[in-house]
């Protein structure tokens, strides 16, 4: 019925359902070569592709799925999980390089993908395989219900309700029942050297300790608990879905209630440290931070101009407002951006004032949640909301290359970490702004498709003049949205359109909300092909060696389960410039069916160049015999297929004729039954 009454309040603005002929598809094949290179088919195949007026953001948003890609990691029969770092970090879960911190994150960003493979064994392994440990605070099953509100799949959003119960209750150990607040030391917030923890040292330090009752954690399981009563009511059990409402409701009371500083007009922490000279138990910091405004993101605050004035802070330079960026805590506060700590000469993160693409997500997501969903937006506009994206945006650039960090000065823009696990860090989102807020998809749990462009009119400074994204998965379909001011550059009709399966299904002439029903239908089977090469652990089968620089972490880097072409953080085995005829084998520890690898490798045109030839070998009867030879050279940056009649072997090897004075980069070696 909303759909409905959406469609015929519109009024004149809406015009007939298919009275223009859909815009020209885009080129995808074609985009995706110019975008990715050899590496186009992984893109190609699952991405939604999108333009727009805005070449910068279009190369930011094409940029973020290389981010994502990368950080893919294979761990075989496990499947897929997505990592936050390319180099490994002593705090993650080891011998995987996970952490739950920024699942939610990856989860938004990989509902979005045809492909439901990467989002579905991530979940299954941090629900599965003990991967969330409560390393952190996270909104992973909210994020789950969010991967339901885009593929529809019940079974999928359920599947783990127990496990997500237990962990739930676990975080009982954090929570102040007098209060009715959780609280967290700032480190396992994943947000080190905050108010709280700073002043509960006195200004000394405020790496460890400093425990508050902050707005993150309570949002977190506020949205956390809503999600869980949700899908309890999915699944049928009553009971559950009701506690954990009570559960949602209250905490939302508490947070409103107790979290709200009228002083300050936003969300504060308050110190839950007791017995510390510093600070004293359940009084209030005394400065803002940007995490104030992280109860919007999970629809936490009523709509009431009480609240929204918040949003005055976050465009005030003298508060949290950077000519580069969001600062996380306002420029008043006494330790505003005061260096503690070092790795080596370089500075290490933290969070008293630096611009921190993690938090940047969040603000702006609960600024799109803002504009949407209520009437009260403080000072802040659609304006103001791209004003924000492109400028979270620009980090993102390094002169002319790509390459996202891990913080920023916040008047500045330059990175302030020079460390090289900062490059293409994945400790954030991007593509879920420009598909839920940029163009506005806002997925629900109802039949229908609701979309809502968070764009300015034609006369602001920050409009899109047009858009259009196409093979966006919804609900088991395709659906394409493109906007166009005037009709001028598709020369389709103007205004904003929605097709579902290639055709035009709703149509206005103006910007603004449009709804159209969208019958669920299943979603494909997810198709597993397991690589029986991935080595986690180093020493053990499989185990690869090599014809050239054979130390162990040379050798162990092809087959590690991670593949990405960055020339900023070297991957793989990489082989002596000499002599010309090389090798890699992977000994599998016994016998198995294989028919086909997958070859990654690296080219810069410097000094590494794919082989000239090569060849695939595997071990029987005593010796090397060729099982495949194709003709020519495997691709640069991309993965080549190589396939043949599927034997049962123990050891397979790639060998190779390199270029004169060039080397060989191995990115990954995987091998498959089929």
């Amino acid at each position: 019925m909303r759909a409905i009454g959406m469609m015929m309040l519109a009024g004149a603005a809406l015009t007939g359902i298919g009275a223009a002929p859909p815009p020209p598809a885009m080129d995808t094949a074609a985009i995706a070569a110019a975008r990715f290179g050899n590496d186009a088919p992984w893109y190609e195949d699952r991405i939604p592709f999108f333009e727009s007026a805005d070449p910068r953001i279009d190369a930011v948003y094409y940029y973020r799925w290389q981010i994502f890609r990368g950080h893919q990691r294979d761990l075989g029969a496990q499947g897929y999980i997505t990592t936050e770092f390319f180099d490994d970090v002593d705090w993650q879960r080891q011998p995987y390089a996970s952490l739950n911190d920024a699942s939610g994150f990856h989860i938004g960003e990989g509902r979005w993908l045809r492909d439901r493979r990467f989002t579905d064994d991530y979940i299954n392994f941090m629900y599965r395989s003990g991967g969330n440990d409560r390393h952190f605070t996270d909104h992973m099953a909210d994020s789950v219900w969010g991967r339901y509100l885009v593929d529809g799949d019940r079974q999928d959003a359920i599947e783990h309700l127990p496990v997500m119960n237990h962990i739930y209750r676990l975080w009982d150990d954090h929570f102040d029942f007098d209060k009715g607040l959780y609280f967290v030391e700032p480190l396992l917030d994943a947000t080190e050297y905050t108010v709280s923890s700073i002043d509960a040292s006195g200004g000394k330090d405020g790496f460890r300790g400093g425990d508050a009752f902050r707005p993150s954690v309570n949002s977190y399981m506020f949205a956390n608990a809503r999600a869980l009563s949700q899908m309890a009511a999915m699944a049928g059990d009553k009971a559950m879905a009701a506690d954990y409402a009570a559960r949602a409701d209250a905490l939302q009371r508490r947070v409103l209630d107790a979290l709200w500083s009228d002083k300050l007009t936003h969300f504060i922490d308050r110190h839950q440290s007791r017995n510390n000279e510093f600070v004293n138990y359940w009084d209030p910091i005394r400065n803002r931070e940007l995490v104030g405004y992280l109860p919007w993101m999970f629809g936490l605050v009523p709509d009431d101009p009480k609240y929204a004035q918040a949003w005055a802070h976050l465009i005030d330079p003298a508060s949290l407002a950077g000519k580069a960026g969001m600062r996380t805590v306002e420029a008043s506060y006494e330790y505003y951006m005061r260096q503690y700590r070092y790795l080596g000469n370089a500075p290490e993160c933290q969070w008293n004032g630096p611009i921190w693409p993690y938090q940047t997500t969040q603000v702006l997501h609960g600024m799109a949640n803002l504009l949407n969903d209520r009437s009260a937006h403080g000072p802040v506009t659609r304006s103001t909301y791209m004003r924000l994206l492109r400028q979270y945006a620009a980090l993102h650039y390094q002169g002319d290359r790509l390459d996202l960090e891990e913080d920023y000065h916040p008047e500045t823009g330059k990175p302030l970490v020079g460390l090289d696990r900062s490059h293409h860090y994945f400790h954030s989102g991007f593509n879920d702004l420009i598909l839920t807020g940029l163009v506005g998809i806002r997925p629900r749990a109802d039949d229908v498709l609701e979309v809502n462009p968070l764009l300015p009119a034609m006369s602001d400074a920050q409009a899109l003049a047009w858009f259009r994204v196409q093979d966006v998965p919804y609900h088991g379909h395709r659906i394409v949205v493109t906007w166009d001011a005037d009709g001028s550059h598709y020369r389709r009709g103007k205004g904003l359109s929605i097709e579902v399966d290639g055709k035009e299904v709703a149509r206005r002439d103006t910007l603004g909300r449009l709804e159209t029903p969208v019958a669920r239908v299943a979603t494909a089977p997810i198709a597993r092909p397991i690589n029986k090469a991935v080595q986690l652990v180093r020493g053990q089968y499989p185990m690869g060696s090599a014809s050239s620089n054979a130390d162990t972490e040379n050798v162990h880097d092809a087959i590690d389960g991670r593949t990405w072409f960055f020339p900023e953080l070297p991957n793989g085995w990489s082989s002596a410039a000499a002599p010309a005829q090389q090798w890699y084998a992977i000994d599998l520890g016994r016998p198995q069916a294989i028919g086909r690898a997958e070859l990654a490798f690296f080219a810069d045109g410097k000094g590494f160049a794919v082989p000239a030839r090569y060849r695939m070998q595997a071990w029987v009867d005593g010796d090397w015999r060729d099982i495949a030879a194709p003709k020519g050279s495997p691709v640069a940056n991309g993965v080549t297929d190589v396939r043949w009649p599927a034997l049962r072997t123990a050891r397979i090897r790639v060998a190779f004729t390199q270029h004169p004075g060039k080397a060989v980069r191995l990115a990954e070696f995987k091998l498959f039954e089929d």
